[in-house]
């Protein structure tokens, strides 16, 4: 029997739950659908996997693994959208939540536009268009 693997969920360990929280809910508009200390599950829309933020020094307990650790962690998320202006819009909500930007949106040489933002703990994002 094989088994095909899915992403149902995207757990961040963060330094700061209530932080976390303000950025991805009130800022950028997922929908919580569970909240207790130390633990927030939010929805991030039709179609997607459900992020959870976590405790970063609890989530590397449950994982067994240190939880020092900074830099490229290997991965990013990527926000896909149907146009230019809503890359940029995209890009201000986030700063205006904190988040840094780590490279400008720009056009790319296969016709596309994209940038990316780190939200408060590190987590890149690009925001992307094909447009």
């Amino acid at each position: 029997m094989t088994t095909k693997l899915q992403v149902s969920t995207i757990m961040l360990g963060v330094e700061d739950v209530d932080r976390a929280k303000k950025f991805y809910a009130e800022s950028l508009g997922c929908e919580i659908e569970q909240d207790y200390p130390g633990f927030v599950k939010c929805a991030l829309g039709e179609g997607s996997p459900s992020l959870v933020l976590y405790a970063r020094e609890a989530a590397a307990q449950d994982a067994g693994v240190p939880a020092e650790g900074s830099g490229f962690r290997g991965s990013s998320f990527h926000h896909i959208t149907d146009s230019r202006d809503e890359v940029d819009e995209v890009i201000r909500a986030a700063i205006a939540a904190g988040a840094t930007v780590v490279k400008e949106a720009v056009g790319a040489d296969w016709g596309g536009y994209s940038g990316y933002f780190a939200d408060p703990d590190g987590y890149l994002w690009k925001v992307a268009t094909e447009a």
